[in-house]
């Protein structure tokens, strides 16, 4: 099967599961304003309005910022948020790697990694004691994970990337790092880039024929 035929099922299926994320949300907001509060948007405006060099731990009436009932429910949405951007994400790792080749750890891990990290990001927010302390306990513990493929570090960085947007509030920039993430190796798996060089394009740029591939 022609992958101009292959690709046109995922297409269809990834631009339907992004418009029903924005059409969901758009629906919640208007259907309940008041979830607003618990919503992780807004979260670069509060960062630039309390300043970029305020680390100190920010209270609110003695309690620290993150301890209440309203935090504990941008948590959630944000984990949830996090993990409903990441499912396409590794729908891509399933669709451009061959099917011998899938590791079932590591597209389970490309979905949980994005929770742990708001998590952990919402935690240590605006605290400089909380960031040093959870590098002291990372640094403590040494990782041996080794990614089969070099590119597979793209998909850790974007869970990564998600991740930290949710925690901080800005799932906005998430749900651009998904988009780009997902058409962009989409377009590049369909196009096949780079793995013929003796295209028209490429022996221009390049100045290679068919002799130079065989040498």
């Amino acid at each position: 099967m022609r992958k101009s035929v292959r690709v046109s099922a995922p297409v269809f299926v990834i631009t339907a599961y992004y418009g029903a994320c924005v059409a969901l949300y758009l629906l919640i907001v208007g259907s309940f304003p008041a979830i607003r509060r618990y919503l992780p948007v807004g979260g670069i405006a509060d960062l630039m309005s309390d300043g970029l060099g305020d680390l100190e731990l920010i209270t609110s009436g003695g309690e620290p910022v993150g301890g209440g009932g309203i935090y504990a429910g941008r948590l959630a949405l944000a984990v949830v948020c996090a993990a409903a951007l990441m499912a396409p994400v590794s729908w891509m790792y399933f669709i451009t790697t061959p099917q011998k080749r899938v590791d079932r750890s590591f597209s389970q891990t490309m979905i949980i990694l994005p929770v742990i990290v708001a998590g952990i990001a919402m935690i240590v927010q605006n605290s400089l004691a909380l960031a040093f302390s959870l590098a002291g306990i990372v640094a403590a513990v040494r990782f041996r994970f080794t990614l089969s493929e070099s590119a597979h570090t793209l998909y850790i960085f974007c869970a990564i990337a998600i991740g930290l947007a949710a925690g901080i509030s800005a799932i906005g920039i998430g749900f651009v790092i998904s988009v780009g993430f997902v058409y962009g190796t989409l377009a590049l798996w369909w196009l096949d880039y780079g793995a013929r060089l003796n295209s028209p394009f490429f022996a221009f740029l390049t100045s290679r024929d068919h002799e130079d591939d065989d040498l």
